[in-house]
């Protein structure tokens, strides 16, 4: 680009000093110096304020703090330090799946004094605990545990270094009806379901081996429940499902048919439970990475047979139904002690004298 000159700007003639004094009363211009002084002390002593004000300032200290940097709606703009906020604890890592169901749990923590200047205030996410989950059944009414959630030595995922096998397998018949064993909506249904039950990492390497292989027919057909209290629950080996993504479910709600997909060694459900807050991961088996390319990692699961009703019994019996009337005899004895407490308590109010 050539260079081009300027000319430079003429410097502004600055007309006389009589030129800018207004046109005064004969009987004024003997005064014209005396004025002249007041004005050259009112000009001395607006400078020494002028200095002195800062200096005192600085001396008192600022009664309002630091200016902040702009943040508002401006975008790209950052508020109050540029230091990085600390992460959410449920953000330890990355889901392969999308945002997390409704019903998050979590303590937002102090948030402080909500007029206060800087950072907003970072909500650390968790786990409900296993303790308040509520509202679940079984999604077969009669059958067998055929396989618990345990350490087995051909499991497919990996806890604390060793294989184990990570929902509750149970059985009854070939077609068997399956229900929702609670309220929620429906994330998945079919074999497309990866990105919903918490695998942790990239699965592209993953469906470009199904997508060339042409082994999307070999996956079980599985529904994913999001349970609405920050859980999900996982239904495998479907014959075939009725529920659509998207679908409010209620708890028994038919969601399809017990059947054997994915070569699954017989008739069966696989139930699996997990929350995605959960920090806590599972391995998964060599062999498997190797052939499929599948994350190293997804979301631990917890046992099943810990929210649904009378598990223990089920755990030591292995029957379902056993299960179900152990689960309602407990219940039927907590209400009748509830009942007992308030006849008890009734007397005994009614035997104070007023």
């Amino acid at each position: 680009m050539p260079h081009r000159r300027h000319a430079r700007p003429r410097r502004a003639q600055t007309p006389p000093p009589s030129s800018f004094l207004p046109p005064q009363p004969l009987a004024d211009r003997g005064r014209r110096i005396r004025l002249g002084q007041r004005s050259l002390v009112a000009i001395a002593v607006g400078a020494g304020l002028a200095l002195l004000v800062p200096l005192a300032l600085s001396v008192l200290g600022p009664a309002s703090g630091p200016l902040q940097p702009l943040g508002g709606g401006v975008a790209g703009a950052v508020s109050g330090s540029h230091e990085p906020a600390p992460a959410a604890t449920a953000t330890a890592a990355p889901l392969a799946s999308g945002g997390p169901p409704s019903g998050l749990a979590g303590d937002p923590g102090d948030r402080g004094d909500p007029g206060a200047a800087g950072p907003p205030p970072v909500v650390q996410l968790s786990a409900p605990p296993i303790a308040s989950l509520t509202g679940y059944r079984w999604p077969i009414g009669q059958g067998r545990i055929s396989l618990p959630f345990k350490d087995i030595p051909g499991g497919t995922r990996i806890r604390d270094g060793r294989l184990m096998h990570d929902g509750v397998d149970m059985a009854s018949f070939c077609g068997a009806p399956v229900g929702a064993a609670h309220d929620g909506v429906v994330l998945a249904a079919g074999r497309h379901f990866d990105e919903q039950v918490g695998w942790i990492g990239d699965l592209e390497p993953y469906f470009h081996i199904l997508n060339t292989r042409h082994m999307w027919n070999d996956l079980p057909n599985v529904v994913v429940i999001d349970d609405g209290n920050g859980y999900r629950s996982i239904y495998a080996h479907f014959r075939d499902v009725t529920v659509r993504v998207g679908q409010d479910v209620k708890a028994g709600q038919l969601i399809g048919h017990e059947g054997a997909t994915g070569h699954a060694s017989g008739c069966h459900v696989h139930y699996g439970l997990f929350s995605p807050y959960q920090t806590k991961t599972f391995g998964v088996r060599a062999d498997i990475l190797k052939r499929l390319k599948l994350p190293k990692y997804e979301i631990a699961r917890i046992d099943p047979l810990q929210v649904l009703p009378g598990g223990a019994t089920a755990l030591r019996t292995r029957q379902i139904g056993k299960a179900i009337i152990a689960a309602h005899a407990a219940a039927d004895a907590a209400m009748a002690e509830a009942a007992a407490a308030r006849i008890a308590a009734a007397k005994l109010a009614a035997a104070v004298p007023s």
